[in-house]
Protein backbone atom coordinates (compact mmCIF):
# COMPACT_ATOMS: atom_id res chain seq x y z
CA UNK A 1 0.00 0.00 0.00
CA UNK A 2 0.95 3.49 -0.72
CA UNK A 3 1.79 5.37 2.25
CA UNK A 4 0.96 8.62 1.12
CA UNK A 5 -1.89 11.08 2.90
CA UNK A 6 -4.74 12.56 0.41
CA UNK A 7 -5.19 15.52 2.10
CA UNK A 8 -1.47 16.32 2.97
CA UNK A 9 -1.15 16.40 -1.18
CA UNK A 10 -4.07 18.35 -1.51
CA UNK A 11 -2.86 21.03 0.89
CA UNK A 12 0.59 20.87 1.00
CA UNK A 13 1.30 24.32 -0.24
CA UNK A 14 -1.72 25.93 1.83
CA UNK A 15 0.19 28.64 3.85
CA UNK A 16 -4.06 29.94 4.81
CA UNK A 17 -5.12 31.00 8.42
CA UNK A 18 -0.82 31.28 9.02
CA UNK A 19 0.43 34.46 10.53
CA UNK A 20 4.13 35.93 8.14
CA UNK A 21 5.93 38.56 9.23
CA UNK A 22 7.95 40.08 6.44
CA UNK A 23 10.62 42.36 6.84
CA UNK A 24 11.69 45.13 3.72
CA UNK A 25 7.70 44.82 3.10
CA UNK A 26 7.49 47.80 1.37
CA UNK A 27 10.49 46.75 -1.25
CA UNK A 28 9.84 45.44 -4.30
CA UNK A 29 10.29 41.76 -3.20
CA UNK A 30 9.33 41.70 0.19
CA UNK A 31 5.89 43.64 -0.71
CA UNK A 32 5.59 41.38 -3.70
CA UNK A 33 5.66 38.21 -1.09
CA UNK A 34 3.60 39.79 1.29
CA UNK A 35 0.62 40.20 -1.01
CA UNK A 36 1.53 36.57 -1.87
CA UNK A 37 0.76 35.24 1.31
CA UNK A 38 -2.13 37.43 1.43
CA UNK A 39 -3.91 36.31 -1.15
CA UNK A 40 -3.17 32.83 -0.40
CA UNK A 41 -4.98 33.58 2.92
CA UNK A 42 -2.21 34.47 5.56
CA UNK A 43 -2.08 37.41 7.93
CA UNK A 44 0.58 39.70 7.52
CA UNK A 45 2.43 41.92 9.34
CA UNK A 46 4.59 44.14 7.36
CA UNK A 47 7.86 46.02 8.93
CA UNK A 48 9.87 48.15 7.84
CA UNK A 49 12.12 51.03 9.31
CA UNK A 50 9.72 53.88 9.07
CA UNK A 51 5.82 54.32 8.79
CA UNK A 52 6.03 56.35 5.85
CA UNK A 53 3.60 57.49 2.96
CA UNK A 54 5.30 54.47 1.14
CA UNK A 55 4.07 52.07 3.96
CA UNK A 56 0.56 53.39 3.97
CA UNK A 57 0.18 53.27 -0.01
CA UNK A 58 1.23 49.44 0.76
CA UNK A 59 -0.73 48.63 3.42
CA UNK A 60 -3.96 50.55 2.06
CA UNK A 61 -3.36 48.72 -1.37
CA UNK A 62 -3.22 45.37 0.48
CA UNK A 63 -6.72 46.10 2.86
CA UNK A 64 -8.44 47.16 -0.29
CA UNK A 65 -7.65 43.54 -1.40
CA UNK A 66 -8.99 41.97 1.34
CA UNK A 67 -6.12 40.97 2.94
CA UNK A 68 -5.92 40.90 6.59
CA UNK A 69 -2.80 42.85 7.61
CA UNK A 70 -0.54 45.59 9.80
CA UNK A 71 2.16 47.64 9.86
CA UNK A 72 5.08 48.04 12.46
CA UNK A 73 8.17 50.41 12.16
CA UNK A 74 11.39 48.48 13.02
CA UNK A 75 14.99 48.74 12.37
CA UNK A 76 16.08 45.09 12.01
CA UNK A 77 19.39 45.96 13.25
CA UNK A 78 17.92 47.10 16.45
CA UNK A 79 17.32 44.11 19.66
CA UNK A 80 14.86 46.70 21.24
CA UNK A 81 12.65 47.41 18.15
CA UNK A 82 13.07 44.09 16.88
CA UNK A 83 11.58 42.71 20.27
CA UNK A 84 8.83 45.38 20.19
CA UNK A 85 8.22 44.15 16.47
CA UNK A 86 7.74 40.31 17.50
CA UNK A 87 5.55 41.86 20.83
CA UNK A 88 3.06 43.53 18.31
CA UNK A 89 2.52 40.99 16.00
CA UNK A 90 1.65 38.58 18.68
CA UNK A 91 -0.29 41.24 20.52
CA UNK A 92 -2.01 41.97 16.56
CA UNK A 93 -2.57 38.56 15.58
CA UNK A 94 -1.47 36.18 18.30
CA UNK A 95 1.21 34.30 17.13
CA UNK A 96 4.16 33.94 13.72
CA UNK A 97 4.38 30.92 11.84
CA UNK A 98 6.68 32.21 9.03
CA UNK A 99 9.40 34.39 9.02
CA UNK A 100 10.39 36.01 5.57
CA UNK A 101 13.23 38.45 5.78
CA UNK A 102 13.61 40.16 2.47
CA UNK A 103 15.43 43.31 3.46
CA UNK A 104 18.81 44.80 2.57
CA UNK A 105 21.46 47.18 1.72
CA UNK A 106 24.30 47.72 -0.47
CA UNK A 107 26.86 50.71 -0.96
CA UNK A 108 29.27 49.20 -4.16
CA UNK A 109 32.64 50.61 -3.74
CA UNK A 110 36.44 49.62 -4.03
CA UNK A 111 38.17 48.06 -0.94
CA UNK A 112 40.59 51.04 -1.58
CA UNK A 113 38.26 53.83 -1.04
CA UNK A 114 35.31 51.91 1.04
CA UNK A 115 35.69 53.18 4.37
CA UNK A 116 35.59 49.86 7.39
CA UNK A 117 32.96 52.11 8.72
CA UNK A 118 31.04 51.70 5.22
CA UNK A 119 31.79 48.08 5.16
CA UNK A 120 30.83 47.52 8.78
CA UNK A 121 27.57 49.39 8.07
CA UNK A 122 26.98 46.88 4.86
CA UNK A 123 27.37 44.09 7.51
CA UNK A 124 25.71 44.97 10.07
CA UNK A 125 22.30 45.87 7.46
CA UNK A 126 22.37 42.81 5.87
CA UNK A 127 23.96 40.27 8.30
CA UNK A 128 23.54 40.95 11.67
CA UNK A 129 19.80 42.04 11.13
CA UNK A 130 19.23 38.47 9.91
CA UNK A 131 20.78 36.85 13.36
CA UNK A 132 19.02 39.96 15.27
CA UNK A 133 15.44 39.12 13.99
CA UNK A 134 15.66 35.44 13.23
CA UNK A 135 16.96 35.42 17.23
CA UNK A 136 13.76 36.89 18.51
CA UNK A 137 11.13 35.08 15.93
CA UNK A 138 12.65 32.48 16.80
CA UNK A 139 12.38 32.53 20.46
CA UNK A 140 8.44 33.18 19.68
CA UNK A 141 8.13 30.68 17.77
CA UNK A 142 9.77 28.27 20.10
CA UNK A 143 7.55 29.55 22.83
CA UNK A 144 4.91 28.89 21.46
CA UNK A 145 5.97 25.34 20.79
CA UNK A 146 6.06 24.84 24.38
CA UNK A 147 6.77 22.09 26.14
CA UNK A 148 6.26 19.92 23.04
CA UNK A 149 10.07 20.55 22.20
CA UNK A 150 11.56 17.52 20.56
CA UNK A 151 8.50 16.27 19.80
CA UNK A 152 7.17 18.31 17.15
CA UNK A 153 7.18 17.58 13.45
CA UNK A 154 9.49 18.82 11.14
CA UNK A 155 7.66 22.04 9.79
CA UNK A 156 5.49 22.37 12.70
CA UNK A 157 7.57 24.95 14.92
CA UNK A 158 7.71 26.96 11.86
CA UNK A 159 9.04 28.60 9.12
CA UNK A 160 11.79 31.15 8.22
CA UNK A 161 13.00 32.17 4.89
CA UNK A 162 15.88 34.83 4.35
CA UNK A 163 16.51 36.28 0.64
CA UNK A 164 20.32 36.93 0.12
CA UNK A 165 21.81 36.87 -2.62
CA UNK A 166 23.05 34.65 -5.64
CA UNK A 167 26.63 36.98 -4.85
CA UNK A 168 26.97 35.06 -1.38
CA UNK A 169 28.42 32.44 -3.89
CA UNK A 170 30.41 34.71 -6.33
CA UNK A 171 32.51 37.81 -5.84
CA UNK A 172 32.65 40.78 -7.37
CA UNK A 173 34.17 44.18 -7.62
CA UNK A 174 33.30 46.93 -5.37
CA UNK A 175 30.95 44.39 -3.35
CA UNK A 176 33.51 43.58 -0.39
CA UNK A 177 30.55 44.22 1.83
CA UNK A 178 28.30 42.89 -0.09
CA UNK A 179 29.11 39.72 -1.20
CA UNK A 180 30.71 38.69 2.59
CA UNK A 181 27.41 39.69 4.11
CA UNK A 182 25.21 37.67 2.34
CA UNK A 183 27.58 34.97 2.18
CA UNK A 184 27.35 34.65 6.03
CA UNK A 185 23.77 35.28 6.40
CA UNK A 186 23.72 31.70 4.21
CA UNK A 187 26.06 29.92 6.34
CA UNK A 188 24.24 31.60 9.30
CA UNK A 189 20.65 30.09 7.96
CA UNK A 190 22.46 26.34 7.87
CA UNK A 191 23.93 26.98 11.21
CA UNK A 192 20.40 27.92 12.92
CA UNK A 193 18.96 25.05 11.35
CA UNK A 194 21.10 22.80 13.50
CA UNK A 195 19.71 24.62 16.52
CA UNK A 196 16.22 24.88 15.63
CA UNK A 197 14.87 22.39 13.28
CA UNK A 198 15.22 18.96 15.25
CA UNK A 199 14.67 20.18 18.23
CA UNK A 200 11.90 22.62 17.95
CA UNK A 201 10.38 22.06 14.44
CA UNK A 202 11.40 25.18 12.84
CA UNK A 203 12.69 25.11 9.20
CA UNK A 204 15.03 28.02 7.75
CA UNK A 205 16.22 28.38 4.67
CA UNK A 206 17.27 30.88 2.22
CA UNK A 207 16.53 31.98 -1.56
CA UNK A 208 19.51 33.41 -3.77
CA UNK A 209 17.75 35.79 -6.38
CA UNK A 210 19.60 37.13 -9.49
CA UNK A 211 18.71 41.04 -10.29
CA UNK A 212 15.49 41.88 -9.71
CA UNK A 213 13.24 45.00 -11.13
CA UNK A 214 13.26 47.26 -8.36
CA UNK A 215 13.74 51.44 -8.44
CA UNK A 216 17.08 50.72 -8.08
CA UNK A 217 17.70 48.66 -10.43
CA UNK A 218 15.49 49.81 -13.14
CA UNK A 219 18.31 51.54 -14.74
CA UNK A 220 19.94 47.96 -15.28
CA UNK A 221 17.20 46.36 -17.58
CA UNK A 222 17.58 48.36 -20.88
CA UNK A 223 18.36 45.76 -23.46
CA UNK A 224 20.84 47.95 -25.37
CA UNK A 225 22.38 48.58 -21.96
CA UNK A 226 26.36 46.96 -21.95
CA UNK A 227 25.18 45.58 -18.37
CA UNK A 228 22.04 44.23 -19.85
CA UNK A 229 24.07 42.46 -22.71
CA UNK A 230 26.68 41.70 -20.47
CA UNK A 231 24.20 40.10 -17.93
CA UNK A 232 22.45 38.09 -20.87
CA UNK A 233 26.14 36.37 -21.38
CA UNK A 234 25.40 34.09 -18.36
CA UNK A 235 21.70 34.04 -17.98
CA UNK A 236 20.44 31.05 -19.32
CA UNK A 237 16.79 32.07 -18.91
CA UNK A 238 17.44 34.92 -21.20
CA UNK A 239 16.06 37.55 -18.81
CA UNK A 240 16.49 39.74 -15.58
CA UNK A 241 14.11 38.84 -12.84
CA UNK A 242 10.78 40.45 -11.63
CA UNK A 243 9.54 40.55 -7.99
CA UNK A 244 7.26 37.72 -8.77
CA UNK A 245 9.60 35.47 -9.56
CA UNK A 246 10.28 34.82 -6.44
CA UNK A 247 6.89 34.23 -5.02
CA UNK A 248 6.50 30.21 -5.48
CA UNK A 249 9.95 29.67 -3.68
CA UNK A 250 8.38 31.79 -0.80
CA UNK A 251 5.47 30.03 -0.52
CA UNK A 252 6.97 26.80 -0.86
CA UNK A 253 9.52 26.81 1.55
CA UNK A 254 7.02 28.73 3.88
CA UNK A 255 4.61 25.63 3.40
CA UNK A 256 4.32 21.93 4.69
CA UNK A 257 5.71 20.86 0.66
CA UNK A 258 9.10 22.22 2.37
CA UNK A 259 8.77 19.91 5.86
CA UNK A 260 12.22 18.01 5.30
CA UNK A 261 14.04 21.12 3.63
CA UNK A 262 16.03 22.95 6.35
CA UNK A 263 19.48 24.87 6.12
CA UNK A 264 19.41 25.03 2.32
CA UNK A 265 20.54 28.26 -0.20
CA UNK A 266 18.54 27.85 -3.18
CA UNK A 267 19.82 28.77 -6.12
CA UNK A 268 17.29 31.50 -8.03
CA UNK A 269 19.33 33.00 -10.15
CA UNK A 270 17.62 31.95 -13.52
CA UNK A 271 20.87 29.43 -14.20
CA UNK A 272 23.32 32.25 -13.86
CA UNK A 273 25.37 30.67 -10.97
CA UNK A 274 25.45 27.59 -13.23
CA UNK A 275 27.32 29.22 -16.56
Amino acid sequence: MVNLDKNFVQNMYSVEGKVALVTGGTGALGSCLAKAYGYAGAKVMLTGRKLNAKAQEVLDEFKAEGIECSFCAADPQDEEQVKNLVAETVKTYGRIDILAICHGFNKPQNILDQSVAEWQYIMDADCKSVYVVCKYVAEQMVAQVGDQAGKIASGKGGKIVVVTSQRSKRGMAGYTGYCTSKGGADLMVASMACDLSAKYGININSILPTVFRSDLTEWMFDPDSEVYKNFMKREPIGRLAEPNDFVGMGIFLSSDASNFLTGGNYDCSGGYLNC
